[in-house]
């Protein structure tokens, strides 16, 4: 995982994730800045699969399985799945993000702490 240095505050509803080559890129969907990359350590540059878990992103890569931390792109996780073989992966989730009033509510408080973080450093700037 690679993070990248925000200009702003960054919440969970603030990203949008893009996968290929074996990698996965979070980037801020208004600006498209990326805020991190994570590359498969297993799999090579092959197709990548995503999932939206509320506060995970599920990868799929030439049968190997991870969970990364939606924000961070912090690896949780690795399944291998050793002798199933590689396919085309299905990935599900009875926690998908949109829908789920837990997960909404999760954004908001999210994207309240990270304003008052903003302001209190902003505050904190003014006042040095």
């Amino acid at each position: 995982m690679q993070p990248f240095p925000p200009s702003q505050p960054t919440t969970l509803a603030d990203l949008v994730f893009v996968s290929f080559s074996g990698k996965v890129f979070a980037v801020h969907r208004l600006t498209g800045e990326p805020v991190w990359r994570w590359a498969a350590p297993k799999g090579g540059r092959s197709p990548v699969v995503l999932m939206p878990d509320l506060d995970r992103i599920i990868v799929c890569c030439q049968g190997y399985t991870w969970a990364l931390d939606a924000r961070t792109g912090q690896e949780l996780w690795f399944q291998p799945f050793h002798g199933e073989g590689v396919g085309i992966p299905m990935l599900a989730s009875m926690r998908q993000a949109g829908n789920s009033p837990v997960a909404a509510a999760a954004v908001a408080a999210q994207h309240a702490a990270a304003v008052a973080a903003a302001a209190a450093a902003g505050a904190a700037a003014a006042a040095g």
